[in-house]
């Protein structure tokens, strides 16, 4: 684009706070998402950013091979950039936290302390306000190189249960991990569906991770948001949650479990379907998943009379615990950051912080007023006919909002204007509860410590995965076995793992 088409994109009645430059700049993007593989110009959040700051984004992706349609081919075009020495201005990506951190401290990409403490009040606000999450966006060299993506809200799944099949059996709400599994046994035996038929199935998963999770409820851990590669952090030190005391009991309870027949027989092969299959055909009893996609099967309600799957607390664990791990992390790995050949960095550090201002948050989770929402009582409220067109996230990418590879501060309230009901109801039920327990919110790694993690953790994580699975099948006695099974892990190097994320954590977060 021109800069007198520039120009004219501009209205003199602009609004003038929200300039960044007197005269129209454009800078170059190269932005990968397995949703928006690359930037489009013609997005109405981008045109609208562009009147409002004077800054125009220009892909930098077209005619260069730079752009990819899959992760993994995202990483093959960040790591051919960084080859070629064709970084654009702006780089933008999911999961680029890893990448920037490493290559930031080389000199690709610019540290942004100092410009953000200097040009970029509300990001600093935001960060001032929130010094864990200044800890864990900071590279090893004690630098920021990237402005994530901060995801809003706390609660995000929750065990789930059918009502209607309580009521039918005279049980109530199962209040500890001896309760639960009562009522488990129950939905087993006694019919609840109400076909003759012993099919139910008392406890499902769409995924493996969901069923894990079950650990909890003998005082285990799982993880918090990404159950299969998480630790987690106990006075100060690292743990790996497969590896603790909690989690042997949790693990051989899950194979009885199994063997009784109170789980999903085909929890390992239904995967994403189960879901869907098991409470349209009446045979599901109870899972831990999302609150509002699991909430919004009570539609189901007009087919199979008195259908009610709704959230429960969590069971208390055999101490008395009830916990939540599966949060909101506040602060995804995702986001953008500043190549080094970027010739006006305080522009550009102006206008990340222009997406952290009221009207640029506001742009970037609802859209444009008057098109996608309009202010009501003072608040963005989405338009019947927007929220009509179907999944609302997919309308927001289209149009350039919710875009996880850009650097914003999300408004959870985006997403309870299309929660049903019932899945509001099982949120605050959670937020009453108070149930959530803290989070580690990664490391990161010199290259030297990097090094250690990836000639050990994939052999790990592959061993503890397949001891899992096996144990729960019945495969093996998790009790007989657990101290060869720690003595292996040793072996595979978890010991080599746990000292350099500890020593990342201890520079990270200040842990002495």
């Amino acid at each position: 684009m021109s800069m007198l088409l520039l120009a004219a994109a501009l209205p003199a009645n602009a609004n003038e706070h929200l300039r960044i430059v007197d005269e129209p700049l454009e800078l170059t993007i190269q932005m990968n998402h397995e949703r928006y593989p690359f930037y489009d110009e013609t997005w109405p959040v981008e045109q609208q950013a562009r009147e409002w700051t004077g800054i125009h984004l220009k892909d930098a992706t077209v005619g260069a091979n730079m752009r990819s349609s899959s992760s993994s081919g995202q990483n093959e075009v960040l790591n051919l950039m960084l080859a070629s020495g064709n970084i654009p201005d702006i780089v933008g990506a999911s999961n680029i936290k890893d990448f920037v951190n490493r290559y930031g401290p080389e000199g690709a990409f610019l540290p942004l302390d100092d410009l953000i403490d200097e040009h970029a009040p509300h990001i600093k606000a935001f960060l001032d306000e929130r010094p864990e999450l200044r800890s864990a966006i900071t590279a090893s060299d004690g630098h920021i190189y990237y402005v994530p993506y901060f995801p809003d809200g706390k609660y995000a799944r929750a065990y789930h249960i059918r009502y209607d099949w309580l009521e039918k059996l005279g049980l109530e709400v199962p209040q500890t991990v001896e309760e639960f599994e009562e009522v488990l046994r129950a939905f087993k035996t006694q019919d609840p569906n109400g076909n003759g038929l012993q099919d139910e199935i008392p406890y499902f998963a769409r995924e493996w991770p969901e069923l894990i999770r079950l650990v909890t409820l003998w005082d285990g851990r799982s993880s918090g948001s990404d159950i299969r590669h998480d630790f987690y952090v106990e006075d100060g030190k690292i743990k790996h949650p497969y590896a603790g005391e909690g989690y042997r009991e949790g693990i051989k309870n899950l194979a009885r479990w199994y063997r009784e027949g109170l789980i999903d027989p085909e929890v390992f092969t239904r995967g994403s379907s189960a879901r869907d299959y098991l409470l349209s055909e009446n045979l599901g009893g109870a899972t831990h998943d999302w609150f509002a996609s699991t909430a919004d099967y009570n539609k189901l309600s007009a087919e199979i009379p008195g259908f009610e799957f709704k959230a429960m607390p969590p069971p208390a664990s055999v101490s008395g615990r009830r916990i939540e791990e599966n949060r909101r992390i506040p602060v995804k790995p995702d986001g953008w950051a500043i190549g080094y050949t970027n010739k006006h960095p305080v522009e550009t550090i102006k206008y990340f912080d222009f997406w952290f201002t009221e009207e640029g948050r506001r742009l970037a989770n609802f859209g444009i007023e008057g098109q996608q929402y309009d202010m009501i009582d003072g608040k963005p409220v989405f338009k019947p006919e927007f929220l009509a067109q179907g999944p609302v996230n997919r309308s927001l990418y289209q149009i350039g909002a919710q875009l996880q590879a850009r650097g914003y501060w999300q408004d959870y309230e985006y997403e309870r204007q299309w929660t049903n009901e019932i899945a509001l109801w099982g949120i605050d039920l959670y937020e009453q509860g108070d149930y959530l327990i803290d989070q580690f919110l990664g490391v990161s790694f010199t290259p030297e410590e990097q090094e250690v993690y990836d000639r050990y953790w994939g052999s790990v994580l592959d061993y503890m995965l397949e001891r899992q699975q096996s144990w729960i099948l019945g495969n093996g006695d998790v009790e007989a076995e657990w101290d060869d099974y720690l003595a292996q892990l040793d072996k595979l190097g978890l010991s080599n793992v746990l000292e350099v994320m500890q020593s990342a954590y201890d520079r990270q977060y200040g842990n002495k």
